[in-house]
């Protein structure tokens, strides 16, 4: 069994299947623990019951099929060991700081931080470059916008006449020359004054000075009067030169780190290998963590579930207050010791349960449960 949404976040219904022929026998309208225990009172026989760990489902089978033996399904099993560990892992989170590798001392200065001659000469603007294109249509615009003011036509006729927002229109009638409009775009007088201190800006490029900022507080001692962003637009051509900088050597997140714990200690490659040790020697708590995880891990691939008792003692003895509240949690349903020896699960319900998505789609909303009802258990 398992729930599906009706309208996501509201309603949920509940569909059963055969777990040995994988077959749909019915539909519930909910997933309260009243229907499903009503309905296995009313179909006496069964003898596993696969679910999920929602409390509704193990009370409604508990007493519609009070024989039959429950199994928790595995993946939900170690869904909630994943969330204890993570807990455990972020409870611990300093430790993680020591996997950050320490600042390599240099004899010189770092390849990425040296400042490439920039070219030899600017280059030529040609009319295909942005701000070119921006500025002949600026002017163009200004000209169309004043010979229509000039012959008596509205800011409203003439936004119409050129499909241009009469806020557009009328910041350039209030413009005197096209020139007003292009000094904060870069592609005016602020640019071409900008020109005159080329060399200057050259010859500090080449003394490793590559900071727009700091280039634009010297340009304004030396009388510049443009705008911070048209320096920085002027040397943005010459930083493609810099070599790559080094990736930020930052400490790994606790959700990496729970992948480490959590995955085959086959699969994981040799950083990852050696971020796990350097956690597990620098703190018993996570030392002990990775072995109970390791042994929880061979009970549920062997089905192992008789050793369960003896596993979850030895989580209690240990520091671990996170995990012993994932214990608590398999005391009180022991329905994970059958999950975890029996080989049944709740994996090919959730096939059917997107297809039951498809179908809702196909209904388009508008069909009520019975219809649903009819086209899950009767579809090939």
């Amino acid at each position: 069994m398992d729930d599906f949404a009706l309208r996501k976040g509201r309603i949920y219904g509940t569909i059963l299947i055969d777990i040995s022929t994988g077959r749909p026998i019915d539909v519930l309208p909910d997933r309260t623990a009243d229907t499903l225990a009503t309905w296995l009172q009313e179909h006496p026989g069964v003898e596993i019951v696969c679910r999920d760990r929602a409390g509704a489902y193990a009370d409604g089978a508990s007493r519609g099929a009070p024989e039959a033996t429950q199994v928790a399904d595995r993946w939900h099993v170690w869904r909630n060991l994943d969330q204890a560990v993570e807990r455990t892992i972020a409870t611990h989170r300093r430790h993680l700081q020591a996997i950050s590798p320490a600042s390599v001392p240099q004899s010189g200065p770092a390849p990425a931080l040296l400042a490439p001659p920039p070219p030899a000469a600017q280059p030529p603007r040609t009319p295909e470059t942005r701000q070119d294109r921006v500025a002949v249509r600026t002017r163009e615009r200004h000209a169309a916008i004043h010979e229509l003011l000039a012959q008596g036509q509205p800011l409203r006729q003439i936004a119409l006449r050129l499909h241009l927002g009469r806020n557009t229109v009328r910041r350039f009638a209030r413009a005197t020359t096209p020139e007003e409009l292009l000094v904060h775009a870069g592609t005016g007088q602020q640019a071409k004054s900008l020109e005159v201190f080329d060399d200057y800006l050259r010859q500090r490029w080449a003394d490793g000075c590559t900071n727009a900022e700091q280039l634009y507080r010297e340009l304004q001692t030396r009388g510049y009067p443009g705008a911070s962003t048209v320096v920085r637009q002027y040397v943005r051509s010459w930083r493609t030169a810099l070599p790559a900088a080094p990736p930020s050597q930052r400490p790994p997140t606790v959700r990496q780190a729970v992948g480490w714990f959590l995955r085959n200690p086959a699969n994981l490659d040799p950083d990852e290998q050696r971020g796990l040790d350097t956690l597990c020697a620098t703190s018993p708590q996570l030392a002990a963590l990775r072995g109970h995880v390791r042994h929880f891990a061979e009970m549920m691939t062997h089905r192992r579930g008789r050793q369960l008792d003896a596993w979850m003692t030895a989580v209690l003895a240990d520091d671990l207050p996170e995990l012993h509240s994932f214990v608590k949690g398999l005391r009180r349903g022991r329905d994970a010791v059958a999950g975890l020896t029996l080989p049944y699960s709740s994996g090919p319900v959730e096939g059917h349960v997107n297809r039951i998505k498809t179908i809702k789609r196909q209904l388009y909303g508008r069909a009520k449960h019975d219809l649903l009802r009819l086209r899950v258990l009767l579809a090939d």
